[in-house]
């Protein structure tokens, strides 16, 4: 998690992830004030959305849309 600046100073400001791969990326679109208050434990699978993947493997414009329960 990194910490949030301007509305979200005190709350999660992004999440920190890797794909399966394990090219790392930020995903801060999509956390509601409740995701960012109480966001997913380090360590869980999240399900993303995005444009396309970059060159060297992260998401483009990744959108976080929920935590990955049953993967």
């Amino acid at each position: 998690h990194t910490s949030g600046k301007g509305r979200h100073k005190g709350a999660v400001g992004a999440l920190e992830c890797k794909t399966d791969k394990g090219v790392a990326f930020r995903v801060g679109t999509g956390l509601s004030d409740a995701d960012r208050a109480k966001p997913p434990p380090v360590g869980s699978k999240i399900t993303v959305k995005y444009q396309n993947l970059t060159d060297g493997g992260a998401p483009r414009f990744p959108a976080f849309l929920a935590l990955a329960i049953d993967k």
